[in-house]
């Protein structure tokens, strides 16, 4: 069963914004699928597919085994939209010439528009984009006609006099670029014709009726952090198939101030019996000894909590399926599962479990972005306070501890957090924040308290803004508030000397810092 009759294919050529593209036409109301670039054309084809987007990528279409599509493609008849590498690519295979430009250009640019077509609809003549690129078109193909340029790009845009197909070399789907939505809309709506009946409403029940469909009435488990990811999920299937989800809380030892005593507040009412709660603190710090790379705290804590959760799960007869609360970006960030992109870091919530414990897995949500999963738990009526809630890691606070992990070093953190994440809600800002945290540093510093010299631990206060996750800005707060959660801190933080505030957005950093 869909619960949408079109959609836009995007072929992935490694690019880590493809997801965002993905994000973006969702967000205009069609419903859009990621397929690795050597997808068989016949997937192409379906009565379904209204549009291919040819994703960007870090390669040169000149590159030995560079990522290539057929060039029966722009030849199906189903308008084709290639942005950046997949721009460069449609030139290549349609005949034109493709150079290594002597400066790649990474940043702002002035677009001027040229010549009209539906894809350029409602688009003022000159605006700003935002490019990332090696190579440049150098000469266009046979049939093909340049309807927009910049000052170091003749071809930024590109059109085949016949057939709908188009190139970008600029990036539509970043906010950088003022008029990128405009051309997605034109693309979607002008272009392929696409009527918009992508929404969460119709994802819920179909998904309803695809975990019915798929676990009847064995039993599923699901290992519940209290987060919004695996909020949304235990509460989909839990109204999909009712007592057949049992749900296992573990605390590593690595969450907020509170954080266990909340979860197991606002969900053992609803799960009641088949609610199992295991305190391992002790058995993660253990294990997470000495570890400083942030690679290897994530694999430890993800091979603890793999050990911890099949222990437990055996306690429970005949178990057949795991669901996990995994979205899109984790996904993405984890591994190279569409294309040829590379990994950012490690998610423990995604493998391992099933292969270990032989479980068929469930993931409802492993299509969404955050926002979607948001959105889907305000129409399950899940509370405010778990919906509205930051986001925060599966390894916890332990990638945000530079360094090595210790039960000082996580009360230092959590009180530093609490006072952060406390004047940001007493500021009435905690809603108008994707994410805020405190971050400890590997290094102390010399300080003055009380006319002695101090030598002691760095906080960082790290709070974004984003609608999905996949680009972050800074969030600008006052002098004034800066100032008053700096001296909470240090005057109420034994250990802390000194607050810096991080100024980094997403690119080029990563949201968190490990």
């Amino acid at each position: 069963m869909r619960f949408t009759k079109e959609k836009i294919i995007i072929l992935d050529f490694g690019s880590q914004y493809t997801q965002l593209i993905a994000r973006r036409i969702r967000a205009n109301g069609v419903y859009s699928e990621i397929l690795p670039f050597s997808a068989p054309t016949q997937k192409l084809q379906s009565n379904e597919v209204k549009g291919i987007v040819l994703s960007g990528g870090p390669h040169s279409v000149y590159d030995k085994n560079a990522p290539c599509i057929s060039s029966k493609i722009l030849r199906f008849g189903i308008p084709v939209l290639g942005i950046c590498y997949g721009h460069q690519l449609i030139s290549h295979i349609a005949g034109g010439d493709v150079e290594k430009t002597k400066k790649s250009e990474y940043g702002y640019a002035h677009l001027i528009i040229k010549r009209k077509a539906e894809l350029l609809k409602g688009i003022p003549r000159a605006s700003q984009v935002w490019m990332s690129h090696g190579d440049r078109i150098l000469k266009l193909p046979p049939h093909f006609e340049t309807l927009a340029q910049t000052e170091n790009t003749d071809f930024a845009i590109i059109k085949h006099k016949q057939l709908p197909v188009y190139g970008l070399q600029f990036h539509p789907e970043v906010t950088h670029t003022t008029i990128g939505n405009r051309i997605l809309k034109n693309f979607l709506f002008k272009v392929c014709k696409c009527t918009g009946d992508w929404d969460m409403s119709s994802f819920i029940e179909t998904s309803k009726q695809e975990i019915m469909h798929t676990v009847k009435h064995r039993k599923v488990i699901l290992g519940l952090s209290g987060g919004v990811d695996s909020a949304v999920a235990a509460t989909l299937i839990k109204q999909a198939i009712g007592d057949s989800l049992f749900v296992i809380f573990i605390n590593n030892g690595l969450l907020r101030k509170g954080e266990p005593e909340a979860v197991i507040e606002n969900f053992h009412p609803l799960f009641k019996k088949k609610f199992f709660y295991v305190d391992a603190e002790n058995e993660f710090l253990h294990a997470l000894q000495g570890a400083k790379d942030p690679e290897k705290k994530r694999k430890i804590i993800g091979k603890t909590f793999i050990k911890i959760f099949e222990r437990e799960a055996k306690k429970i007869k005949n178990i057949m399926f795991l669901a996990q609360g995994t979205l899109y970006p984790d996904r993405i960030e984890s591994m190279p599962v569409q294309g040829p992109s590379s990994t950012i870091k490690s998610h423990h919530n995604v493998g391992g479990l099933p292969e270990k414990m032989h479980l068929k897995l469930i993931e409802p949500c492993k299509n969404l972005f955050k926002d979607e999963v948001r959105e889907v738990g305000k129409l399950l009526k899940l509370s405010d306070t778990i919906l509205s809630s930051h986001p925060f890691p599966g390894p916890g606070l332990a990638v945000r501890i530079i360094g090595t992990i210790t039960k000082m070093k996580l009360r230092i953190l959590r009180e530093a957090d609490t006072i952060f994440i406390d004047e940001i809600k007493r500021n009435g800002l905690y809603n108008k924040i994707w994410q805020a945290f405190c971050v400890l540093l590997p290094v102390k510093t010399v300080g003055v308290m009380g006319d002695k010299r101090t030598y002691e631990h760095v906080i960082a206060l790290r709070a974004i803004t984003s609608s999905d996750g996949m680009t972050a800005d800074w969030y600008p707060f006052t002098k004034r508030f800066l100032t008053a959660v700096c001296n909470r801190i240090i005057n109420g933080v034994t250990g802390i000397n000194r607050v810096v505030y991080d100024i980094s957005s997403k690119p080029p950093a990563t949201i968190e810092w490990e």
